[in-house]
């Protein structure tokens, strides 16, 4: 299928009671590539109207979703996994189109995105209670798990899929409607998902989609209605801040996956080898553009300069370009903005004193590129180490030993993942415990799983998402006390 196809074949309006629709006042907006700055096609523009249709159809909803057997449930989901697995090339491609990343790692995001529908399909059926005696014998207990009620999930457009059914996935498992609002800037891998859900068999109303260029027109009147009673989101941590004051009135239940500042740290013991293909992976998945990157490299000095000079090598030879071309690598980042906040945290810190070993600029063509960057004598005060940057920069600095180590990851507001190379297990298992992360990856620069609960801590948020905790988002206890006849 050609890229026009793909595009063509997207729902491009709103899907509101399982209807797809227009707009409130009509308007569109335009989507476009990365790779080129070329608009690919207008999608809906969602309004307030638009959201509180949305509120209403998925209150509407909610009784007779939650009432649905958890097996339907999960089977349900099931077929979405099997559909996303089978139209895998035309999901990558669209996800490419729109956002920039490579083929390759459109392809694993799908997989990975999917995963998440395979992981609570089989734990919809799984949801738990107990039944107890009390303590002086007169009654009994029982706790039941129930829907927490119709959610808002709002999506980031870094992982437009992933970041989406690891909300939908568990919603769906747990018997919630929901009103999703994707990123502005990557809305087609969403609207291809609910269509999706749909053809797998979701009933109407259960996943509303409202698109927008405005985030606080369509979440505002969805906050403000106490029918909504739980909100999910990916992003800033700025935004984030502000979503925990609009939930406060109503006390909705919020899960936060925020901003990130991760840590990489590389122990005179770690092998080398494997540390620097760790630390390509934790930096460069997505064009550097996820929470969970690796943001600053803290290596022993004994062995940083032959670390730096091999991360050097390794992260010169990413093949660069638009993100459908065989073997590229690294793709543009997303928007001009984007591209504009890496370079300005680069030129910061070589005025500071930094040395750029290879990249350290903007690439050609006309899509938003950025050169794979390796900094090295990176000083204490550069904002590169205090801010996300959010792009293929690998700042690399020094400690001395495990103290001065684990004080400079966590001298950040940020705690989302940290990594740890070492050969030494007892060390791996302080610094793990030490990190103050949600998540530690140990001699992997990969931490993402279905299966595992995803999150932080700090100003990187609360809750979690993926793993049993994911799927307790989105329950509420219920105890029931049966006093028995005397």
């Amino acid at each position: 299928m050609s890229e026009h196809d793909i595009i063509d074949r997207v729902r491009k309006h709103l899907l509101v009671g399982g209807r797809w629709r227009a707009s409130a006042d009509g308007s569109v907006f335009g989507v476009s590539d990365p790779g080129t700055g070329a608009t690919l096609c207008e999608v809906a523009d969602g309004q307030a109207d638009d959201a509180k249709a949305a509120v209403e159809t998925a209150v509407e909803a909610q009784d007779e979703w939650a009432a649905t057997p958890p097996r339907q449930r999960g089977e349900i989901l099931r077929r979405a996994w099997q559909l996303m697995t089978d139209r895998t090339d035309e999901l990558a491609t669209l996800m490419t189109l729109e956002m920039g990343k490579s083929l390759t790692e459109s392809r694993a995001e799908v997989a990975y995105a999917a995963d998440y529908f395979r992981w609570f399909s089989e734990e919809a059926v799984r949801i738990d209670g107990n039944y107890k005696r009390t303590p002086d014998g007169s009654a009994r207990m029982i706790v039941t798990r129930q829907p927490v009620g119709p959610c808002l999930l709002i999506t980031p457009w870094n992982f437009p899929l992933a970041m989406g059914t690891r909300k939908i996935g568990p919603a769906i498992a747990a018997g919630c409607t929901m009103i999703v609002k994707p990123a502005q800037l990557t809305p087609l891998s969403m609207l291809a998902l609910a269509d999706l859900l749909a053809e797998a068999g979701v009933p109407d109303g259960v996943v509303n989609v409202v698109p927008s260029t405005s985030a606080s027109r369509v979440v505002n009147p969805v906050l403000a209605d106490p029918r909504i009673r739980k909100m999910s989101f990916t992003g800033s941590t700025e935004v984030g801040r502000m979503l925990v004051e609009q939930c406060a009135p109503n006390l909705q239940r919020m899960s936060m996956e925020l901003g990130g500042n991760a840590a990489f740290l590389v122990f005179s013991d770690a092998d080398l080898d494997a540390a620097v293909e760790g630390a390509v992976t934790a930096k460069m998945r997505n064009n550097g553009e996820s929470c969970v990157a690796a943001n600053r490299f803290l290596v022993q000095s004994s062995v940083a300069e032959e670390f730096t000079r091999k991360l050097t090598d390794r992260m010169a030879e990413l093949r660069m370009g638009h993100g459908t071309q065989p073997d590229v690598v690294v793709g543009p980042l997303v928007n001009e903005g984007q591209r504009a906040t890496v370079s300005e945290l680069v030129e910061d810190a070589v005025s500071r004193g930094a040395r750029a070993t290879t990249g350290g600029e903007p690439g050609g063509g006309d899509g938003y590129f950025y050169r794979p960057t390796v900094l090295a004598d990176v000083p204490d005060d550069a904002r590169i180490l205090r801010e996300e940057v959010f792009g293929p920069v690998a700042p690399v600095t020094t400690f001395a030993d495990e103290d001065e180590a684990l004080a400079g990851a966590n001298d950040t507001e940020y705690g989302l993942v940290g990594y740890v190379f070492t050969r030494d297990l007892d060390r791996a298992i302080r610094v793990g415990e030490g990190l103050a992360t949600g998540m530690v990856g140990i001699n992997t620069g990969l931490v993402s799983n279905a299966s595992a609960p995803f999150g932080g801590v700090k100003a990187s948020g609360f809750g979690r998402e993926g793993g049993d905790e994911g799927l307790a988002e989105y329950l509420e206890t219920k105890y029931l006390s049966l006093a028995l006849r005397s």
